[in-house]
């Protein structure tokens, strides 16, 4: 027995009266949320990712959604729930198949000869079909990101076959009418009963509602008009885009069916970590280590940043963890000419290894200062006496 499915907007934690916007939205969050490549090796996230796709694919389609909306998972596929029966989702066809809602209709109440005139076909099963999307990820570096770039990326795709251009015929063959259903799609059950004659109406079961069949399949598709292939696409990479984001590469994935224009590729972008830089929305964050000398007496640093090197002058004095600002040396916004700051922490490093004279000389040093050369030490130890009531 089938176990029974989830309701696909429980799925994407929205209500029936969501958006396109606010369905597509919510995919994306779940999409990115339970990725396999973002979850290596975690069967559940695995099955929540497919979970996902399915429930889009149906709400995100008008006809599919109006289907499962009135008859709900039966709707958009009718042999759930059956003994036996195949999942459209789970196997068989792997493009879809076309199922019309009058078939569905006529299937639950069927229709009495007599009484009323059979509807007619509330659809075209050789009309043409969107391709399903596709999903990559692509990997850049930190500089890659921050600037842009051109990535060429190699993805799997459902793909029209060459050999027979999509007819699933193999070459030099045609594909005939279908003799079940006259290529009409459609085939009428006749039943009698105590009430007189029932008719149901129901996807041909020889073409499948295509109202065409092959007889000598395509050796290369084996029948299906469809391949899976390797594709490559030069990509450009905005300046801006961050780990998580997802580029739309329009009608690149896959074939669409009955001459149906291609899914698109949804890539998911992942930053490699960078050794000097850290990022915070649009800000950068370093840190450059100095000597106490340099923090005593000021200096004129050489700051990295992303567009080189830059000069920075620090005041005497300056202390441990101190912070300045390079404003407008950030991450540029994506598809904007605002840019974040850079933000640089001061590191002192404190002197190892010394030898007898060094540590003779920091002595004398230390020993020449007084108690207005330490601002912090000397407000430390006032607070103490206070504390300790001395």
């Amino acid at each position: 027995m089938q176990s029974e499915k989830r309701d696909f907007y429980e799925v994407l934690g929205i209500n029936k009266n969501a958006s396109e916007a606010d369905i597509r939205k919510a995919y994306r969050r779940l999409a990115k949320k339970y990725h396999p490549d973002l979850n290596p090796g975690d069967k559940s996230a695995e099955t929540k990712f497919k979970e996902v796709n399915e429930a889009y694919e149906v709400l995100s389609n008008k006809d599919s959604k109006a289907r499962y909306d009135q008859f709900g998972h039966a709707g958009v596929n009718p042999g759930y729930g059956s003994a036996g029966g195949a999942s459209s989702w789970g196997g068989g066809d792997p493009f879809g198949a076309d199922i019309d809602l009058g078939d569905i209709f006529e299937s639950f109440f069927g229709g009495f000869t007599g009484s009323r005139s059979r509807r007619g076909k509330t659809s075209n099963a050789n009309a043409p079909i969107r391709g399903t999307d596709v999903e990559t990820s692509l990997e850049i570096t930190f500089i890659q990101a921050a600037k842009g770039c051109k990535k060429k990326i190699s993805y799997n795709v459902v793909d029209v076959c060459t050999e027979c251009k999509g007819t699933g015929a193999q070459k030099g063959t045609s594909v005939d009418t279908c003799k079940t259903c006259g290529g009409s799609g459609q085939e009428v059950i006749t039943q009698r009963s105590a009430f007189g004659v029932m008719q149901t109406v129901r996807t041909c079961s020889t073409c499948r509602g295509t109202g065409k069949v092959v007889s000598t399949p395509c050796r290369t598709c084996y029948g299906t008009g469809n391949v899976r292939a390797v594709k490559e696409v030069e990509v450009n990479i905005p300046a801006g885009v961050d780990s998580g984001q997802v580029l739309n590469v329009s009608a690149h994935g896959n074939a669409g069916k009955n001459g149906g224009e291609p899914g698109n590729l949804h890539i998911y972008v992942k930053v490699m970590p960078h050794p000097i830089f850290t990022r915070k929305g649009l800000d950068v964050f370093c840190d450059v280590p100095i000597t106490f000398t340099q923090a005593a007496l000021g200096s004129e640093l050489t700051v990295p940043t992303l567009d080189g090197k830059s000069s920075y002058s620090i005041p005497e004095g300056t202390q441990p963890g101190d912070t300045f600002r390079l404003k407008g040396k950030g991450i540029v916004k994506v598809g904007s000419t605002r840019r974040g700051d850079q933000y640089v922490k001061i590191v002192l490093e404190v002197p190892n290894s010394l030898n007898a004279k060094q540590k003779e000389t920091l002595k004398q040093f230390d020993l020449s200062l007084t108690s207005a050369n330490y601002q912090k030490r000397k407000g430390f130890f006032e607070k103490l006496k206070d504390f300790f009531g001395n």
